[in-house]
C-alpha cells in the first residue's frame, strides 16, 4: 500500500504573481505547507532566500 500524495495543479493564466499581480509562472511551496506564486522577476528577486528555507520550487 502506498501512501497518498497531494499534488497541486498546473498554474493557469488566472494564477497571478502574489507580489505583482502578473502571470504567476513560479510556485514555490514552503516546507510549512504555504505556497507562493511569483512572475519570472519576482521568482529570480527571491530565488536565494526561498532555496535558503528549503523552499520547493516548481517552474
Amino acid at each position: 500500500m502506498t501512501s497518498p500524495t497531494l499534488t497541486r495543479p498546473e498554474l493557469t493564466a488566472t494564477d497571478r504573481c502574489d507580489r505583482c499581480g502578473a502571470a504567476a509562472q513560479v510556485r514555490a511551496i514552503l516546507s510549512t505547507g504555504g505556497e507562493l506564486l511569483f512572475c519570472g522577476h519576482h521568482a529570480r528577486e527571491h530565488e536565494a532566500k526561498l532555496k535558503e528555507l528549503s523552499a520547493d520550487i516548481q517552474r
